[in-house]
């Protein structure tokens, strides 16, 4: 049976591969820029994005944080996965999430923020005193006691 072509596509979940920069008890996270009404507006989270076809989680990671904040990155380690459906958003998606950690390459670079239409800036946050509000997926985490710090 042939499939008609003005059908709209079945949507998909998609994966994200995001990455916990530690220096010492701090993480770097960015300011969401989203659409108006998107439940994810200005809420602070970690730099990280889509993974690409063929790519490796930590060759994701190393790539996103570089389009994103111009740092480099080393010693990238797999910490969890979540599974993230918004189905309640404006346009609803479902995004499998990879959690990455690594420490800078040179411990003296300073974040810059490279997409200024998606993100407000980057900053180093104490892991005890996170800003207000953190994107729903970090914000789960933290609220179950996850820590990303090497223990």
């Amino acid at each position: 049976m042939e499939k008609n072509t003005t059908e709209t596509a079945a949507p998909v979940p998609r994966v994200a591969v995001v990455v916990y920069i530690l220096r010492g008890n701090s993480v770097l996270l960015g300011r969401r820029l989203s659409s108006a009404g998107d439940s994810s507006h200005s809420t602070f989270a970690l730099p990280g994005g889509h993974l690409e076809f063929g790519e490796a989680f930590d060759e994701c990671a190393v790539r996103e944080v570089k389009e994103e904040t111009g740092l480099d990155i080393e010693k990238t380690e797999f910490l969890t996965v979540t599974n993230n459906p918004f189905l309640n958003d404006p346009k609803p998606s479902h995004y499998v999430t990879i959690f990455m950690r690594a420490v800078l390459s040179d411990p003296l670079q300073t974040p810059q923020n490279l997409e200024p239409s998606k993100c407000g800036g980057w900053d180093w946050y104490d892991w005890d005193n996170l800003p207000n509000p953190l994107f729903w997926p970090l914000e789960k985490m933290v609220k179950s006691g996850f820590n990303p710090f090497p223990v």
